[in-house]
């Protein structure tokens, strides 16, 4: 054997530790691509006529436990891992992961739009397999991980995927027909909705932006004492509701409406809190002198999906603190815009803008190129689905309580508001699509040739 020279020992430990992340790179890049193959089919689904996209109930599904969870399952172990210094989950766990959610998605959205149970129930319990892999994920890269494993953020992970591993169960039981939950599905419905979106994509993207929106800002990141108390509150207050219309269902409808009421008190303390985190980062910001467009659209993305998730967030606990643990208290008509597009599909866009060009494959190069499309027509984009926001926030509780309207002339108003915010959210979501897209497929440019 050959002697080590000077610092070779300390050269062998470093290469040994350095930890590589292309694969887990191309996965991320992968399952975001999936995730936008999901807003693109759900974009699509909305030109349905009502009846076969039952309302607003199969956009919304194909948004939510498709494109929403597609990009968590898919972001959060590449997060984690990043964030702990730790190697990256295994690429066969990985895999398996995105595509266990993906498939259980599609799986119950198709079965239950067509009527048809068992495609349903079937793609229920994909989706909990691909949960219980995105489990599996978070605690075999922290259990490698350096430094405090046990802090707030990987609690309120964890917490996150507690509560839809409820919710989704809650859901698959109902569509395989289980009659004690079939019987009571009017007050089960609103605790699998408040764990499914608050309690899981909810409190997911707010734990996610303690240190996104920062770094995305170029600012400190740190947890500052207004993001434990939202992460408290988000984290708690969904469960807490979703327990109290639980209660209603067994029968205990008083206590219940007493458990719903404090969750509600405890997810506005969280909202507020989550506002004033996003106020100081802003206060805080760096200035950036290059790709000011990409910078813009990324922030502004970020901010005024944190302002949906507020207001979608507000009328929701309002409800509950108005009519406790009453079925009626629940309206994805009243949120469905604020929560599924200004909030969360709009921060997903973001994101995926900021990842791409910063953590996924190429060279330096293919990540300027990459900026600089993913920044093409970005005031008009955020205007474009900010405002379509903003109509289907009024005009979908509207329409969806037709008498309320008053007049012919009335309601032929309240239908074309929701014609035109619905196409002032699919331009601009279908442009980011097509940007992104585009983005992928950039290749590193041709080395020059010696000979010219």
């Amino acid at each position: 054997m050959m002697p080590e020279g000077p610092g070779t020992g300390r050269a062998n430990m470093a290469a040994r530790t350095t930890i590589r992340r292309d694969t887990d790179r191309r996965i991320t890049a992968g399952g975001l691509l999936i995730s936008a193959g999901f807003l693109l089919v759900a974009l699509a689904s909305a030109l349905l006529p009502s009846d076969m996209r039952r309302g607003v109930w199969l956009p919304l599904h194909l948004a939510l436990p498709g494109a929403a969870s597609v990009a968590i399952g898919t972001v959060l172990p590449f997060f984690l891992a990043a964030l702990g210094a730790t190697r990256p989950g295994a690429p066969w766990l990985r895999i398996a992961t995105i595509g266990l959610l993906a498939a259980g998605a599609a799986g119950v959205a198709a079965g239950f739009a067509a009527g048809v149970g068992i495609v349903a129930t079937a793609g229920g319990v994909l989706f909990i397999g691909g949960l219980v892999g995105l489990g599996a994920l978070l605690v075999t890269i922290l259990g490698g991980a350096l430094g405090p494993q046990r802090g707030l953020l990987p609690r309120a992970y964890a917490w996150a995927i507690a509560d839809v591993l409820v919710g989704a169960s809650l859901a698959t039981l109902y569509v395989a027909g289980w009659a004690p939950i079939v019987s009571v599905w009017g007050q089960v419905k609103p605790a699998h909705a408040w764990l499914n979106v608050f309690g899981f994509v909810g409190l997911v993207i707010a734990s996610t932006l303690v240190h996104l929106y920062p770094t995305v800002l170029g600012t400190r990141i740190g947890l500052r004492p207004s993001v434990r108390v939202a992460l408290v509150g988000l984290g708690g207050g969904p469960s807490a509701i979703a327990l109290g219309y639980l209660l209603a269902a067994a029968g205990h409808g008083g206590l219940g409406a007493v458990v719903a009421r404090l969750g509600a008190l405890t997810v506005v303390v969280g909202a507020l809190s989550l506002v004033r985190f996003a106020a100081e980062a802003h206060a805080a910001r760096g200035r950036w002198t290059t790709d000011f467009a990409w910078h813009r659209f990324t922030s502004w993305s970020l901010a005024l999906g944190v302002g949906w998730y507020v207001v979608g967030l507000g009328v929701a606990a309002a409800r509950v603190l108005v009519l406790g643990v009453e079925p009626v208290g629940w309206g994805i008509e009243l949120v469905g815009a604020p929560l599924a597009i200004g909030f969360i599909l709009q921060i997903l866009v973001g994101s995926w803008t900021h990842l791409l060009p910063s953590v996924g494959p190429g060279d330096q190069r293919v990540h300027a190129r990459q900026r600089t499309v993913l920044a093409r027509g970005t005031d008009g984009r955020l205007v474009l689905l900010n405002a379509g926001v903003a109509i289907l926030a009024v005009a979908l509780p509207l329409a969806s309580g037709a008498g309320a309207v008053g007049s012919d002339v009335g309601a032929n108003l309240v239908d074309a508001g929701v014609v035109a915010g619905a196409m002032c959210v699919v331009v601009a979501l279908g442009a980011g699509l097509a940007l992104l897209l585009r983005a992928v497929l950039l290749r590193p440019d041709p080395p020059p040739d010696p000979l010219r």
